[in-house]
């Protein structure tokens, strides 16, 4: 199989790296031989997605020194614990600095095998082959790796980009349509953030995109590509613009942690997250009241929660929100909407509005 040409390059320097987005390329041997270092590859894949394309993806290394490991599925085991089966792989088939890893799979399993990467003899290559929408689009590109702590989401992990992206839209046949759902929560969030014509573009196209359609996947998946690795691009480590694409995700990431890992899927929770995200904006003077219908629309059509759990209040999720990463000397900066496609970054806004928006949302959900 010839290797296809490269649908974007994220431009990192002489880190730069290419993202290959097609159908049926899993397995073509052209692409692996320009990005593998050495001979020694280990393939880090979970128990739902390795039956699936692990055979395949085995047969086009059939000449490099190929080993797997299969991972237990789902958020619950995004741990320090599994980072460390991962370095007894490596250690017990003596891989050197000059080997390969590869996640096959969704976005638990390239956060994983990438943190490995990035620690396993102060670092080693990786390739990401995301397997789900949610990885496709946002965390298989852009090199945050990383575990989860039971006191936060994603607090334990590095920067470390991988040699390259492919991602076989035929991957998601097989994928559970609540993950396919899920994974549309990353998708919307690149119309919200700021490119308000892709936006129109989903609520035209959204039924073709949950029946699978091809020309519409791919076209999804290069646009969100597209948008991220401009962003990525511009602000690698994440000290500006980059937190950008964080919409939601504070208000996500603690119904996460308060539910359970894996309990609510991340773009499930991301989706209640973006319409709290929206709500504090209304309430902040920010966002147009008539622009939130809109938005929860989309996510109510696509199958999405709207309103944060049930079992949740306002003050669990502002002490978890507390916690997180984007705190500064005690201020949470929060990524906020002027309108559909104007995402901005805030950490001046008042906190009495947003324990009253909280608790406001959380009264009154249903889900």
């Amino acid at each position: 199989m010839t290797a296809p040409n490269p649908a974007l390059t994220l431009d990192l320097g002489d880190r730069s790296y290419p993202l290959y987005i097609d159908s049926n390329i899993i397995a073509s041997t052209d692409i692996y031989r320009q990005h593998i270092s050495g001979r020694n590859v280990l393939i880090v894949s979970d128990e739902n997605t390795a039956p699936h394309y692990l055979p395949a993806l085995t047969e086009a290394l059939s000449g490099y020194r190929c080993t797997h490991l299969s991972l237990p599925a789902g958020e619950a085991h995004k741990t320090l614990a599994t980072v460390s089966s991962i370095y007894d792989q490596l250690m017990t088939d003596r891989f050197d600095r000059n080997s390969t890893l590869i996640a096959l799979g969704g976005g638990v399993v390239g956060d994983i095998c990438g943190f490995a990467a990035a620690t396993y003899q102060r670092g080693v290559r990786f390739i990401q082959v995301p397997t789900t929408l949610l990885a496709q689009v946002d965390s298989s590109v852009g090199g945050k790796t990383g575990v989860n702590h039971p006191m936060g989401k994603n607090m334990i992990g590095a920067f470390h980009q991988p040699a390259c992206v492919i991602a076989d839209m035929q991957t998601l046949t097989t994928l559970p349509e609540r993950e396919l759902k899920a994974g549309l929560a990353e998708v919307i969030k690149y119309g919200l953030i700021d490119d308000p014509e892709f936006f129109s573009w989903l609520e035209t196209n959204l039924d073709n995109l949950l029946a699978l359609e091809p020309a519409s996947l791919t076209q999804a998946v290069t646009r969100c590509c597209e948008n991220k690795a401009r962003i990525v691009a511009s602000d690698e480590r994440e000290k500006g613009q980059r937190a950008l694409l964080n919409l939601g995700h504070t208000f996500g990431h603690a119904i996460e942690n308060a539910c359970g890992y894996g309990v609510w899927l991340h773009g499930e929770a991301i989706a209640a997250g973006m319409c709290l995200a929206a709500q504090f904006s209304v309430a902040l003077g920010h966002l147009p009241q008539s622009s939130l219908p809109t938005i929860e629309s989309i996510f109510s059509k696509t199958g999405l929660p709207v309103t944060p759990p049930a079992e949740m209040t306002g003050k669990q999720c502002l002490d978890l929100m507390s916690r997180d990463k984007k705190v500064r000397d005690n201020v949470l900066t929060l990524v906020l909407m002027q309108g559909i496609g104007e995402a901005f970054l805030s950490n001046d806004y008042d906190q009495n509005i947003l324990a009253k928006t909280l608790d406001s949302a959380f009264s009154g959900s249903t889900t």
